[in-house]
């Protein structure tokens, strides 16, 4: 899952035992906030403007200035996103004095300037309107030049300050660090620093994913800034509450036991699927996680013992040590540091370190969140759940069904991708601080992928008795009928008074619960199958960016419903689910054009209201099959499922010759 949360500087280097001394000397409390951009050069799957209004959101949340930077990580070494990035530090000083001069809720501008309700008290004033007709206009200016950018960006004059990024490659290019915005005077109430990052890349070289930009983002940031909290934020997730760092801070520095606390998590909402499956979790799950260990996220040293574990910097062992100390050590002029932070950006600084297996983001896992979160819990930290009203942070999700589905499949293969390694919660239960119940939490998440086998085998089972003329359920007139019965009902009402109760509508509930049927059968079985052939030594897993749409979507679009049609490509992850409702619709057919197998036991009613009950979890594919374009299923993937359906059919027409 995406991070979104508030990190110590030092919870997975040491544990909340060692005696670390106070966060915050002479009352000062200093943030970095690290935002992740993973776009390979490519627009298209995360558009500029997105991380924009990301950092623009946050370098205007109500914060001191002088006490805040924010660090972005480009690695798709993008030309085009290091531009954006400049042309958004100049609108930011128009902007965020805007935002706080007339107490703004929503700082991102793409999403302000569709809400009117959000407008200040004093919206009616001359002197307001004048500044947002002026706003506005620069805004509109602003991604007028991103886009003719955008639209030209294979023709960059790559000189001055674009420099840097001639002859460069998305795998293969050295670092790349520039200090767009610098808060020199030490203004409380100016534009914080604004840092580009571009780690060094070669393709002899791991690069780590996200994990590893996330741990370039912590040593750079160690040096130049060495703030003991960081915020870690993805590039299409803005700030949706100025407040959100009081609200964390509270959590971190306004408990009895706040010397526990290892990160803060701020629940992962998007703006264009307010009901989805996500936001209940948040709602169950991560709240019930709060009396434990806390949510999910989604000692002291000598210097040689640091040395060993974070690599041969001396000025980041310094920094590190005095961030372990609780003592500031940051350099006042950004730009006096930028030949040493080369330094710890390079592809060759991990070696004979600890970085990615005991410290930082951790390795060994494209859920590299996940698996973090997991070690700082068992070195005994504690988490806090933010969840404040306005929400704390909205997002964009997944531009469309293809690419949700890939999500779910990362997911789902990075999760077991923890479950089968050392790191998992079963070993740190029993060897380090994790708590039981932690654990449990833990894996009721970890094993997604292995739900999806009897997932398939459940929903393969009502079509197999009717082909076959059995039965697996109690016939209606038996008194045992009322056993699966029961359960069913009890689970969907349970399921339903989720929604009821958090104030969903009652169509995102079976809209939801297809989804799952369809992820489980689908995303998640290919996310197993990936780890599979990974473990075999037959292939590698892969970090799948996401597509991302800027489309901008007033409060009543989000409100709405969304459009019923389920887009499809041509992607494996679209064959289980297609083979699965070919399958049904054979063997309703079969059994009523009497072509079943004869003898047997008989298919009771139970069998084909199950089948029937599977028909409706997929009827997007039975639509799909009808439709043309992007609603509809591609031929090929129609052909793969027709053959498969066709081979399932001829093996239970033979298991039911050699039974009989």
């Amino acid at each position: 899952m995406d991070s979104l949360g508030f990190l110590l500087f030092y919870a997975n280097l040491v544990s909340p035992s060692s005696g670390f001394s106070s966060l915050a000397p002479n009352g000062l409390l200093y943030l970095t906030t690290l935002i992740h951009n993973g776009s390979k050069n490519d627009p298209y799957l995360e558009p500029p403007i997105l991380t924009v209004n990301t950092v623009l959101s946050l370098l205007a949340v109500d914060y001191p200035a002088h006490r805040l930077a924010c660090y972005v990580s480009d690695d798709g070494c993008s030309p085009l996103n290091f531009y954006s990035l400049v042309e958004a530090s100049k609108f930011a000083k128009l902007w965020v004095p805007f935002c706080k001069k007339y107490n703004i809720g929503v700082r991102a501008p793409f999403r302000y300037f569709l809400r009117e309700s959000d407008e200040p008290p004093c919206a009616s004033s001359w002197e307001f309107q004048q500044d947002w007709e002026k706003m506005k206009e620069e805004y509109e200016r602003l991604c007028g030049n991103i886009e003719a950018a955008a639209n030209n960006s294979t023709s960059f004059d790559l000189t001055g300050e674009l420099e840097v990024f001639f002859n460069t490659e998305c795998q293969n290019h050295p670092t790349i660090i520039k200090v767009i915005w610098e808060n020199m005077q030490g203004l409380s109430d100016g534009i914080p620093h604004l840092i580009y990052i571009s780690r060094e890349k070669r393709p002899k070289n791991p690069h780590h994913y996200k994990a590893g930009a996330m741990n370039v983002l912590t040593r750079v940031s160690g040096l130049m800034t060495n703030a003991p909290f960081m915020l870690n934020v993805d590039c299409d997730m803005y700030a949706n509450n100025p407040e959100l760092v009081l609200h964390a801070m509270c959590l971190f520095l306004g408990s009895s036991d706040e010397r526990d606390w290892g990160f803060v998590q701020c629940p992962q909402y998007f703006y264009d699927r307010p009901t989805d499956h996500l936001a209940v979790l948040h709602q169950t799950l991560f709240k019930g996680m709060v009396g434990i260990q806390g949510p999910f996220y989604a000692g002291k040293e000598a210097d040689d013992e640091l040395l060993k574990k974070i690599g041969n910097s001396k000025e980041f062992i310094n920094s590190a040590a005095h961030a372990l100390k609780g003592k500031a050590y940051f350099t006042s002029i950004l730009s006096k540091s930028l030949d040493v932070v080369h330094q710890v950006a390079g592809c060759d600084y991990e070696h004979s370190s600890d970085w990615g297996k005991k410290v930082g983001f951790l390795y060994g896992s494209i859920t590299e969140d996940m698996i973090t979160g997991m070690m700082i819990h068992a070195k005994g930290w504690r988490s806090g759940y933010c969840s404040p009203d306005p929400r704390a942070f909205l997002g964009c999700g997944a531009l469309a069904d293809p690419a949700a589905m890939s999500q779910q499949k990362r997911w789902a293969t990075g999760f077991l991708e923890i479950l089968f390694s050392k790191t998992n919660p079963i070993f740190a239960c029993f060897t380090s601080k994790l708590q039981f119940r932690q654990c449990l939490a833990y894996l009721w998440i970890l094993i997604w992928g292995l739900r999806s086998i009897p997932e398939v085998c459940y929903a393969a089972l009502p079509a197999y008795c009717i082909i076959t003329n059995s039965s697996f359920l109690p016939k209606i007139q038996e008194l045992g009928i009322c056993i699966p019965v029961t359960l069913f009902v009890i689970y969907k009402v349970y399921t339903l008074s989720d929604y009821i109760r958090i104030g969903f509508p009652i169509d995102s509930w079976w809209v939801n619960s297809c989804m799952a049927r369809i992820s489980a059968t689908g995303a998640w079985f290919l996310g197993l199958l990936n780890v599979i052939l990974k473990f075999l030594g037959l292939s590698e897993t892969i970090f799948e960016i996401t597509q991302k749409l800027h489309q901008p979507r007033t409060p009543a679009d989000d409100c709405g419903k969304d459009d019923d049609k389920m887009i499809f490509d041509e992607s494996p992850v679209f064959i289980p689910g297609t083979t699965i409702l070919l399958v049904h619709v054979s063997a309703l057919a079969m059994a009523l054009l009497g072509l079943e197998a004869q003898g047997g036991q008989g298919t009771g009613l139970g069998e084909f209201f199950c089948s029937t009950y599977v028909v409706l979890c997929f009827l997007p594919f039975l639509q799909g099959l009808f439709r043309r374009g992007k609603y509809g299923i591609p031929l090929p993937t129609i052909c793969k499922s027709s053959a498969l359906a066709l081979l399932f059919v001829h093996l239970c027409k033979m298991s039911t010759i050699s039974v009989n």
